[in-house]
Parts: structure tokens; sequence; C-alpha cells
């Protein structure tokens, strides 16, 4: 898991970070975890909850470059996929959101669940 790697300031951040995502403080968590991501690019973790704590403070382009990075890093990250279809429709996007939503079905069967009403 990710926060076997952190040390320091960077822990606490990604702590902080995790508490204000469960209180729904969605802008203060990005706040806290751009740094993170900034430091550790190659985890996927951090970023995947940047992206969604952008998406939940409408911060949609934010979550868009997020979430296309996390797709390629990690290309079977259905989750990612979702959101990303998810982000683009949000943005008025739903023909190129329907290629996100494909993709994440494929991946993981059904695209019903909204990453607006998922856990965590």
């Amino acid at each position: 898991m990710f926060h076997e790697y952190l040390a320091g300031e960077t822990a606490e951040q990604w702590r902080w970070a995790g508490l204000y995502f469960d209180a729904k403080e969605y802008a203060e968590a990005a706040k806290l975890l751009a740094p993170v991501v900034e430091q550790h690019p190659e985890q996927v973790g951090p970023r995947l909850l940047l992206a969604r704590a952008y998406y939940h403070s409408a911060q949609l382009g934010r979550a868009e470059e997020q979430l296309r990075e996390v797709v390629t890093r990690d290309p079977v990250e259905q989750y990612a996929h979702l959101m990303l279809g998810r982000t683009l429709e949000r943005q008025g996007r739903p023909a190129e959101a329907a290629r996100w939503l494909r993709l994440a079905e494929a991946l993981d069967g059904p695209a019903g669940q909204d990453p607006a009403t998922a856990g965590g």
C-alpha cells in the first residue's frame, strides 16, 4: 500500500488528505494531495484519490487530467475509466465519455456505479 512508502511530511499530508476527503472537504484534500502526487508520480493510488477530490469539488478539468494520467500508467484500472467517463459527462461531452464508460464496462461489468456516490 502507498502509505508504507511515505515518511515525514508526505505521510502527514497523505493522512490529513484522507481525513479531509472522508469529511467531504474535497478541495482541502486536493490541496494536500497535489504535492504528494508531485513527489510520487509513479503511484496510482494518490493520483486516483486526487482525481476523486477534484471531481467531487467540481474541478473537472483537473480531474480529467489526473484520470488520463492514471489510465496511461495503469490501463486496466477500471474505476479510473469509469470516473473519466463520468467526468466527461459532467463537462457535457457525452460522446467522448461513452468510450471510457464502454472500457470500464469491458474491464469490470456494468458501469453503473457513480463516482459521486462511491464510498471513501
